[in-house]
């Protein structure tokens, strides 16, 4: 994800507007997302508004992460999730931090190569995030700048 740290509080139930507010997106893109992926399944409180759990929030992080960061289709990102959890891979929130905190761990099995498909370190993996997060940073100042340029008619 392209988060610092995202701290999951320690709570039983998560409000809708709390889980927008950590994962950050909006109320309707949760709900659409709900709608594509099963295993983001908020049950009802009574009065029907959606009650998240930590794992629903965990899974929340985790499709931002997959469709925002890593450039995942909705589809792609379909497939990955049913894979993690069909291998039982444990879903978790991985922070963006500074090179000297992240240890070499590859995500290469042992005897296998990066160039046969595999994304590549953990290293590697947050060197890229953070180029693309400066590259949208940068692209947003040239948005700006360009419309600033514009002449507004009279």
């Amino acid at each position: 994800m392209s988060h610092s740290a995202v701290a999951i509080p320690e709570k039983l139930f998560f409000k809708i507007g709390e889980v927008c507010e950590l994962a950050g997106v909006q109320a309707h893109v949760l709900r659409y997302w709900e709608s594509e992926f099963p295993t983001l399944a908020p049950q009802k409180n009574r009065a029907g508004q959606r009650v998240y759990r930590k794992r629903d929030v965990e899974m929340a992080l985790r499709i931002k992460e997959l469709l925002y960061d890593d450039q995942y289709t909705i589809a792609g990102a379909k497939k990955r999730l049913a894979n993690e959890v069909r291998t039982g891979t444990r879903l978790k929130v991985v922070p963006n931090s500074p090179e000297g905190d992240v240890q070499s761990q590859s995500t290469v099995p042992e005897g296998q190569s990066a160039a046969n498909g595999s994304h590549g370190t953990v290293e590697d993996r947050l060197a890229l995030r953070r180029i693309a997060s400066e590259l949208r940073q940068l692209l947003g100042l040239l948005e700006a700048e360009g419309k600033a340029a514009i002449p507004r008619p009279k």
